[in-house]
């Protein structure tokens, strides 16, 4: 299965933020979409959900146009976590989760396997503890694992993070990483905007590097972040070495 942006482009206020931009992406990967602010990767993420028309270009999932697809059937294949962990209504983090198994329910109500879908989703996230608390007065954090909850609880076939490590401290960030894998692992494909070159060296099959809405450089993660790419991409010098478990690291040295 294959999630394809073909020659998309899309202007926003008068700015043009994808470029006739072309992916490839592969289901029981993580590809990590890279770039400095302003490269157009929230757009892209928005773009391949559906939550964005692209002013031109197509959006193919399994070779099938999006737009061809009923909207019932994308909710419950491409699950999208967005960048903000805003959630504007009282509700308690179990009710909030169970939410992401709407696309799936019947005409009968939640299923029991809703309920183990749900309680899957809470244990992956560690928010089960959290389950009666209402979510407004989690943190950031807290928050933000609660909303990648709800999308795991809908079992997607694509799941689209936008900076889903935003306010997790070191451990919840490295358990995120692990259940992104998990999912790719398990068939899924997994699309995750990421800051932190460290962090998607880690965790990515695939890189996509962009800048001004087009794509730099597309592939694994030791032909995509080198030095060279990294200053095109993001006017920066950069040191690449690894550490003695062999995970790559890179560290900024300066502008160039």
């Amino acid at each position: 299965m294959t999630l394809q942006a073909q020659d998309l482009t899309l202007a926003l206020g008068g700015t043009r933020v994808l470029d006739g931009l072309s992916a490839g992406f592969l289901a029981g990967q993580v590809t990590a979409v890279l770039g400095p602010n302003g490269a157009g990767k929230s757009s892209l993420l928005a773009c391949l959900a559906g939550l964005r028309a692209p002013d031109s270009g197509m959006v193919l999932l399994g070779g099938v146009p999006r737009t061809d697809i009923p909207r019932r059937d994308l909710a419950r294949r491409i699950g999208f976590l967005p960048q903000t962990a805003d959630v504007n209504w009282d509700v308690d983090v179990g009710t909030l989760v169970a939410l992401g198994r709407f696309p799936h329910r019947g005409r009968w109500g939640e299923t029991e396997a809703d309920r183990a879908a749900i309680a899957a989703a809470m244990a992956a996230t560690d928010v089960a503890a959290l389950s009666g608390r209402v979510v407004n007065s989690l943190s950031g954090g807290e928050r933000g694992r609660v909303l990648l909850a709800r999308v795991l609880a809908g079992s997607p076939e694509w799941l689209l993070a936008d900076e889903p490590l935003a306010s997790l401290d070191p451990a919840h960030q490295l358990d995120v990483l692990d259940c992104l894998r998990g999912i790719a692992a398990r068939g899924a494909g997994v699309i995750v905007v990421l800051h932190d070159l460290n962090q998607a060296a880690r965790v990515a099959d695939a890189v996509v590097l962009m800048r001004c809405g087009r794509i730099i450089a597309h592939g694994p993660p030791e032909a995509v972040l080198t030095p060279a790419l990294i200053a095109e991409t993001y006017g920066v010098s950069a040191h690449v070495g690894h550490t003695p478990d062999g995970q790559r690291f890179i560290i900024a040295t300066g502008r160039c």
